[in-house]
């Protein structure tokens, strides 16, 4: 939507914050074993954590059906033990722990807040494995609106449980509050059972971190701003292996040479810059008015959420330090240098951004290559199979008819326009075309409905059929019907061809009658847009037509 550099820059973002996410949960799970040797050292923690890695980077090789097996029987069985802590831990609490409820103020809340967003920065992942998801226009803003729903529940009453039963001091000094907490009325069985937990928690957070952070790569190279190689698919298992190989051993650098904090500070700076960048990108793609940019979730409060949001981050992203401050900056120069050098001369894309620009200056700015993208990922998620209408339609001539005068919009002189293209295009004299158009007319008109037209007329030979498009925003003057025509479909096609005639009509009689149609057609910015608008119609497929 912002273009190429921006795209770089937040496919990085996306990338190393979910891989250092789960880097922290690798680590995570090396801190359990202090529980059963409490001497283990904070090199053999990290051991631990790197063996693990190696073990979930195997568990993704084999393949998206696997691996996503393994984490839903981890999320159920975390998400069970957690809802018997709750509700078991919640008649043990103490409500004097509660006072003060914010001794440090505002500031602390909102710098440890901007400390643990890594936690929640998983609950967009789902976009990353869209192309491996069923019906994604349904099941990623679901998934998406229940795994916040679940999680918000989850660390609210999580935290509000242990902090009730618990002793501050206790609490500020264990590693493993939530096992504590539940030893205090769970005895030596709850904490183990929540020790379990939380290494569920963490499996599945390094596990799905493995399998969407390779994603990232994987799409950025799709868009030729990594290398080919990070796109290969192993044909057995259907996984990006070089992306998810080497997302591993970035990975293990993390964890063997970063410390705790600074690896979790890192994570959430990056994951905040990340959705800045997406908020922005929704207002850039609502203001670019693009035809063929058709989301299945339109998102609320439109645009005073993304303002809020973008906001909240850049605040939450200040009141951490300067750390994060340091980080935010060397970050945005690597990836632009790495932009610089390798993705700007590889990238040949048009931003929405161009398409805002375009609104408010020079329409030449404005190329067909984002509206067609677009309509091939509508086509993808919509599981659209083109048939032959489709096709001619891709290849069709288009006209944006607008002449100067009166006189020139009538039908007559339309006919003529449509009879000289079409006679290059089949080989048949001008005149006679022209004259089958008005004989055609004059036996009964073929404005259909008001504003629409769809001369169709039979020619001598075989095999022969086109489709031409034509759009007159002023309007065409047919005979003996008082309402303009803004919209033209001419059908010309011989004999042979009367089967694929007839679904032709039916596809453009779908067409016309599908949902803002006409407010589309009309608002069309070129040719190309105009195109969109048939092809992305909602009608009926006929296959092997």
């Amino acid at each position: 939507s912002m273009g190429a550099s921006m795209g770089t820059i937040g496919g990085l973002a996306s990338w190393f914050s979910l891989s250092l996410k789960s880097a922290f949960a690798l680590v995570g799970i090396g801190i359990f074993a202090t529980l059963i040797n409490p001497g283990i050292t904070q090199m053999q923690i990290k051991l631990i954590a790197v063996g693990c890695c190696i073990f979930f980077m195997f568990v993704n090789i084999l393949g998206v059906k696997q691996a996503g097996r393994f984490q839903i029987i981890l999320v159920l069985s975390l998400i069970g033990i957690l809802f018997v802590y709750i509700f078991r831990g919640f008649l043990f609490i103490q409500p004097q722990r509660y006072v003060p409820f914010m001794p440090f103020g505002f500031g602390s809340v909102f710098a440890t807040a901007g400390l643990v967003f890594v936690s929640f920065g998983g609950l967009t992942k789902i976009c990353c494995v869209g192309e491996e998801v069923k019906n994604p226009g349904r099941n990623i803003p679901l998934g998406m609106f229940l795994a916040f729903s679940v999680v918000m529940f989850l660390y609210a009453a999580v935290v509000f449980v242990t902090v009730g039963l618990l002793d501050p001091a206790k609490l500020a000094n264990s590693l493993t509050p939530i096992s504590l907490a539940a030893g205090t009325f769970m005895g030596k069985t709850g904490s183990i059972i929540l020790a379990f937990a939380a290494l569920l928690a963490f499996v599945s957070t390094a596990n799905a971190g493995i399998l969407t952070a390779s994603r990232d790569s994987m799409a950025m190279s799709q868009d030729c701003l990594l290398p080919k190689l990070f796109r290969r698919i192993d044909p057995r298992s259907k996984t990006p292996v070089f992306s998810i190989i080497l997302t591993t051993f970035f990975m293990i650098a993390v964890i063997l040479f970063l410390s705790l904090e600074n690896l979790v500070k890192t994570a959430s700076t990056l994951m905040m810059l990340l959705f800045i960048f997406e908020n922005m990108s929704l207002i850039v793609m609502r203001e670019s008015k693009i035809q063929s940019y058709r989301p299945k979730f339109r998102s609320p409060l439109y645009p005073w959420m993304q303002i809020a949001a973008i906001l909240g981050y850049s605040f939450l992203i200040f009141e951490m330090g300067k750390l994060t401050l340091s980080i935010t900056g060397f970050f945005i120069a690597c990836a632009l240098a790495w932009y610089l050098v390798y993705a700007r001369k590889k990238v040949n894309r048009q931003a929405a951004l161009v398409h805002v620009i375009e609104r408010l200056t020079a329409r030449e700015l404005v190329d067909a290559t984002l509206p067609d993208e677009l309509r091939e990922i509508i086509i993808e998620r919509d599981s659209i199979i083109e048939d032959r209408f489709d096709h001619l339609i891709k290849r069709c001539e288009i006209i944006d008819y607008d002449p100067p005068s009166e006189s020139e919009r009538k039908a007559e002189e339309a006919f003529r326009v449509v009879a000289n293209i079409l006679s290059g295009r089949l080989a048949i004299d001008e005149k006679a075309l022209f004259d089958l158009f008005i004989e055609r007319e004059r036996q009964s008109s073929t404005v259909i409905t008001p504003g629409l037209a769809i001369p169709h007329i039979v020619v001598k030979g075989n095999a022969k059929f086109d489709i031409i498009l034509v759009r007159c925003k002023k309007g065409i003057i047919f005979p003996d019907t008082p309402q303009m025509v803004h919209t033209m479909f001419v059908l010309v096609g011989s004999c042979d061809e009367r089967n694929f005639h007839l679904r032709a009509l039916a596809a453009i009689a779908q067409i016309a009658q599908s949902r803002d149609f006409d407010k589309r057609w009309l608002n069309a910015r070129n040719i190309e847009e105009l195109r969109n608008v048939i092809l992305l119609a909602e009608r009926k497929r006929f296959l092997g037509s």
